[in-house]
């Protein structure tokens, strides 16, 4: 449903003495639409649930909140089908978030496997799909998304509104902040942005899409659904290929000029008589060349077998081996933990988090690593910084990104400035900027595919 701005407030006419506006109506359609976004966020948040609690939070008038929650109601955003406990008089309805009146995607994309899922308008998973695939394959992969984004779709009871898609992705993401979604794929690993996969997914699914670095997702799912749920100040680091970190500041994620945050894997560490950064010294990249070259000289005879079965040898391996007691293998991961565990010693002592998580595979597939790290960081470190300091294991696993996806995407359509665009027209596919932004593109997906035509055969 569509509701016109200009039936939301009674003009006043001038002309007329002591003309009275119509009660609870704004004396225009910009105070109509942010009231409007107010009321809706109090109740989102759960900082309203009746609507006498409203009226207080908000400080609106009786007359307004009822025109406000009439018009959400219409809308489908609000309902007061419920009734709460009554506290010596009749019981209140209960004013709710309609959070299944729309769908999101989430989509994480890894340097060997995607993973999509589906989340509604409170950033809850409702249901996800993992899968091996190699993403340098970058039609086969945008085809296997879309694949599964449908597959998604048809299990549902009903056709559901899809009101955006969130990708998170295995490299920092450089956006303009002031621009609320994507019209074109950003270049967030090497020739991904000739991928067209941002424009593959508006034009087939007719949706909003944002991308944010996995670091950032992952950020996001921790902080909402493991273990940082009520910290103010966390640290999440995650260990893999590539090492990077996501800060949680004042209960909120810090995003950066342009999003190209925690990028410590190209911080310069030192071991031994080598210098390298943190990635090629520390990262999965490097415990797999020490684990082959210990495998094939015969150093590590759990490697050695391995390699003789013929499997192949990754980091996954080596710290299994490590935590099966292998010796070079317990070292190798040691050494891994000890500079990681340096770097973020330096992190700690500047921002004192409550928390540090870590997260990847090479962290949660064995304990050796997360000892190593812990050790460097206690005995590098501030004692008022150690003093309540916990380091913890990521309890997401792979639903971190997914999860952090969704909560990316609610935050992203429920900003009062993106909010005030589509709220009187119901949804967010209808807000101006998408319009115009999906016009454009099948503009010139059109052209494209017209061409030039060939000159006749002589």
């Amino acid at each position: 449903m569509i509701i016109q701005e200009n039936q939301n407030f009674v003009p006043i006419d001038k002309s007329v003495p002591n003309r009275q506006r119509g009660k609870g109506r704004p004396r225009n359609s910009e105070a109509a639409t942010a009231s409007l976004v107010a009321v809706l966020n109090h109740v989102r948040l759960s900082e309203a649930t009746t609507r006498q609690e409203l009226e207080r939070v908000s400080e609106y008038g009786r007359a307004i909140i009822a025109d406000r929650l009439a018009i959400l109601s219409e809308l489908g955003l609000l309902n007061e089908r419920e009734t709460g406990v009554a506290t010596g008089g009749r019981a209140p309805r209960l004013v709710q978030f309609t959070k299944d009146h729309a769908l999101l995607v989430v989509v994480t994309l890894d340097q060997s496997a995607i993973g999509v899922g589906l989340a509604d308008l409170d950033g809850k998973l409702l249901m996800e799909h993992h899968e091996a695939i190699n993403i340098a394959d970058q039609t086969l992969t945008a085809d296997r998304i879309c694949a599964l984004i449908n597959w998604l779709m048809t299990r549902q009871p009903k056709t559901p509104n899809l009101w955006g898609i969130s990708i998170s992705v295995p490299g920092p993401v450089l956006t303009d902040p002031n621009i609320p979604f994507l019209l074109e794929t950003p270049n967030f690993l090497p020739n991904w942005d000739n991928s067209g996969l941002v424009e593959t997914l508006m034009q087939r699914f007719k949706a909003p899409v944002w991308m944010h670095s996995n670091v950032e997702t992952m950020t996001m799912g921790e902080l909402h659904g493991g273990a940082g749920i009520g910290q103010q100040t966390m640290l999440f680091v995650k260990v893999g290929q590539r090492i990077g970190a996501g800060l949680v500041s004042n209960g909120q994620p810090y995003h950066g000029a342009a999003g190209a945050v925690g990028l410590i894997g190209q911080l310069p560490v030192t071991s031994g008589n080598a210098t390298g950064s943190l990635d090629a010294m520390a990262g999965a990249s490097m415990i797999k060349a020490q684990g082959i070259k210990a495998a094939q000289s015969g150093e590590s005879a759990y490697l050695a077998e391995w390699l003789e079965r013929g499997a192949d040898i990754t980091a996954i391996e080596v710290c299994q081996a490590a935590q099966m007691g292998d010796p070079v293998s317990t070292e190798i991961v040691v050494q891994s933990g000890r500079l990681i565990g340096g770097v973020v010693a330096i992190l700690a002592n500047m921002l004192n988090p409550q928390l540090i998580v870590f997260a990847g595979s090479i962290a949660q597939t064995n304990d050796i690593l997360l000892a190593s790290v812990r050790e460097a960081v206690y005995g590098a470190s501030h004692p008022l910084v150690t003093r309540d300091l916990r380091i913890l294991r990521s309890q997401m696993g792979n639903s971190a990104a997914l999860l952090g996806a969704a909560c990316i995407a609610v935050s992203a359509l429920f900003d009062p400035v993106f909010l005030k665009d589509w709220i009187l027209l119901g949804s967010p596919t209808q807000h101006p900027d998408f319009v115009y932004g999906l016009e454009t593109l099948n503009s010139i997906t059109q052209q494209s595919d017209d061409g030039p035509q060939a000159p006749p055969s002589s």
